[in-house]
């Protein structure tokens, strides 16, 4: 990932109401992203309107599709519909085995069983009017992918969604997953306006280019506002232009290919692989010089540590 922010580690803000009579409100993340969702009013409370974010595994249904046909043609501009194939494999399918959460105390009903891939559902009055596509993974809940209805656009739902992303964080710290720390926000692009709400949550950090390091934000804006290419933990290798031409593609030790895994088929639960090399993908040259490309820039450490998906090369 090239962008994160610490779930767990966003705080609460203090906000004050001006004028008499007005109390001071502290925000508090978990308590007041809540705070509009029916499922979590008190007794006697009766909502203006009925608002409801509910967590469920990754699925195929028609209400989802339409969402995401109406996010694609209403947001992105695209003229045809999307084909429920597409949406499947794009926001359902994955290569995660869902696997049991260890709460150490009976776990809250809003909070997962189980890591994996999860929809994120947001509906009003019974209507699905927007959805994040989550994973969660034992050290961190993990932004995929947002959309909604452009009815609601001016709302900002992408931003209610990752606070609300780094809600369910802490909420599974809180329950005793310790290892539970972190919300990914998935890649940082500094020249994209589009990108960049992801810097207004803090504390967040971006991971070095070449070590693979975290970084403050805060030390990273300078090198990103200065240079085209920036590597955060050894600046002189930072560049202020593109690169002229590109890199010769790298070539690897046979160990290191050898022991470099990819996802053969998932049966019964179980993920088996084999190494890279003697994938089809292996055989065609643009597929073998991009896997060489990854595997050189991941490192040989790295690279054996990764389980990696062939399917879309």
């Amino acid at each position: 990932m090239d962008g994160g922010g610490n779930g767990s580690s966003t705080t609460t803000t203090a906000t004050t109401s001006k004028g008499k009579g007005k109390a001071t409100h502290v925000f508090k993340l978990t308590e007041d992203i809540h705070a509009s969702e029916f499922s979590f009013l008190t007794d006697g409370e009766t909502p203006a309107h009925e608002f409801e974010a509910t967590l469920e595994p990754a699925s195929y249904t028609e209400e989802k599709f339409a969402l995401y046909n109406s996010y694609q043609k209403e947001i992105h501009h695209e003229a045809k519909d999307k084909l429920p194939s597409g949406f499947k494999r794009f926001l359902v399918q994955n290569s995660l085995v869902p696997q049991a959460i260890d709460y150490p105390s009976e776990r809250p009903d809003n909070l997962p069983a189980k890591y994996g891939a999860y929809h994120q559902l947001y509906r009003l009055h019974g209507k699905l009017i927007a959805m994040g596509v989550i994973d969660i993974l034992p050290s961190c809940v993990s932004s995929v992918y947002f959309m909604y209805e452009k009815e609601w656009e001016k709302f900002s739902l992408g931003k209610l969604s990752a606070l609300r992303e780094a809600a369910l964080a802490r909420e599974m710290h809180e329950a005793g997953v310790l290892d539970m720390k972190y919300l990914y926000m998935g890649f940082y692009i500094h020249s994209c306006p589009k990108m960049r709400y992801k810097g207004d949550y803090s504390p967040s950090y971006l991971v070095d280019p070449e070590d693979y390091t975290w970084a403050p934000l805060d030390k990273c804006r300078p090198l990103l506002n200065k240079y085209h290419y920036a590597c955060f933990t050894h600046p002189e290798r930072s560049l202020e232009t593109p690169a002229t031409s590109p890199d010769p593609t790298p070539e690897l030790p046979l160990a290191v290919l050898q022991n470099a895994q990819h996802v053969v088929r998932i049966q019964r639960g179980q993920v088996v692989v084999a190494p890279i090399i003697d994938s089809a993908e292996w055989q065609r040259q643009q597929a073998r010089e991009t896997l060489l490309i990854t595997l050189d820039g991941f490192g040989e450490k790295l690279s054996q540590e990764i389980i990696f998906d062939l399917s879309e090369l």
